[in-house]
């Protein structure tokens, strides 16, 4: 009686191959698990001794060093997926490339993306800081001075307030 309660034979006779390519094929997914096991460490280590390799900045966050190593460890470990699991390995050079070539192009692009906006602010900490400072100033005088403005558009509030006053007031002809 089959266990799945269907009319198929049995899923393990329907492999169509011999035990010696079983034995390879099983082979093949050891070595990409032990590939990749060995890379998601070789991760933790350096995450861990990052710090004491010189790969974090003064602010203890993340140097461009170390984001490219993780970006391109972290790309390995999808490259051995794709070529492993997703059988690209096993196709035409032709037809690799015509998987590969756009989705590394984009990658490199997200990549790029990615470091020049994660430096975004340590090159330009010293702008962003006054900018900080300033809003900071300009909330505390206006809490001082009794207004509850912290946005910061005190004419257009008090435009609307007034023009809210004059609305809630009934007209001259109106009786309650």
């Amino acid at each position: 009686m089959s266990e799945f309660h269907d009319d198929y034979p049995q899923y393990e006779l329907m492999a169509h191959h011999s035990e010696e390519e079983g034995k390879k094929k099983r082979r093949k997914l050891w070595n990409v698990f032990w590939i990749m096991l060995g890379v998601t460490i070789v991760e933790l280590i350096i995450g861990f001794q990052a710090s004491s390799w010189g790969l974090l900045n003064d602010d203890r966050t993340s140097g461009v060093l170390l984001k490219f190593i993780f970006i391109g460890l972290t790309i390995g470990k999808a490259f051995f997926i794709v070529f492993s699991f997703m059988h690209l390995g096993d196709e035409k050079k032709a037809m690799k490339w015509t998987i590969l070539a756009p989705y590394t192009v984009f990658i490199l692009y997200l990549v790029w993306i990615s470091v020049t906006e994660a430096n975004y602010c340590r090159i330009h900490k010293h702008e962003m800081d006054n900018v900080v400072v300033q809003q900071k100033i300009h909330l505390n005088e206006a809490a001082k001075s009794g207004h509850h403005d912290a946005a910061g558009h005190g004419e257009a509030k008090d435009a609307s307030h007034e023009s809210h006053e004059e609305s809630s007031k009934p007209a001259e002809g109106e009786h309650h």
